[in-house]
């Protein structure tokens, strides 16, 4: 499991340097303009993002192996609503992310195999607790974003800006026989 996070922590890092690369060519107007979808915006939908990884690491971080790398995120401020705009402009949002995607990147180096098959306890927004495998909520992490990465390209395409190929084998490494 653990490579599988790792890998997808180093995609969902290119993907999103891809993304904001592509978005940084649009006006605030523009990366601002409500376009139908779930959370309205391009920078609606992108600090959405951020607003879900924030509230998730800070999760992982309360796990009692006390992951060394998430001292990033404990120092957050704490999202109060999944909508939240944490930046309204675009350079701080993406540094943001940039900073984000490298936690993301040392805390899949951190975690281990015994981690990822043991129990993650966690209250979510409404104060309700869970019990369940970490592996497979980290798995949520990742899908999560992918899901709504997804409808950031969409949002761009139309917008005229083509992010290119977002494909996830592109970042499988060839192996040799």
């Amino acid at each position: 499991m653990k490579s599988n996070f790792m890998l997808m922590a180093a995609y969902n890092q290119s993907m999103n340097q891809r993304l904001y690369e592509s978005a940084s060519v649009l006006s605030l107007s523009e990366l601002e303009k409500d376009r139908g979808a779930f959370f309205r915006s391009i920078m609606g939908t992108l600090n959405h993002i951020l607003v879900g990884d924030t509230i998730w690491l800070k999760r992982f971080a309360d796990h009692k192996a006390g992951f060394n790398s998430l001292e990033y995120v404990r120092n957050l401020p704490s999202p109060y609503t999944l909508d939240e705009i944490l930046y309204s402009t675009f350079e701080p949002l993406k540094e943001a992310r940039t900073e984000m995607d490298k936690a993301f990147l040392n805390f899949t180096s951190e975690v281990t195999e015994r981690d990822l098959s043991g129990v993650l306890e966690y209250k979510n927004t409404k104060g309700l607790h869970f019990c369940k495998n970490f592996g497979q909520v980290l798995q949520h992490v990742f899908n999560h974003q992918t899901h709504h990465r997804g409808q950031v390209t969409t949002l761009l395409s139309q917008a005229g800006v083509d992010v290119g190929v977002t494909d996830l084998l592109l970042s499988i490494p060839d192996e040799k026989e």
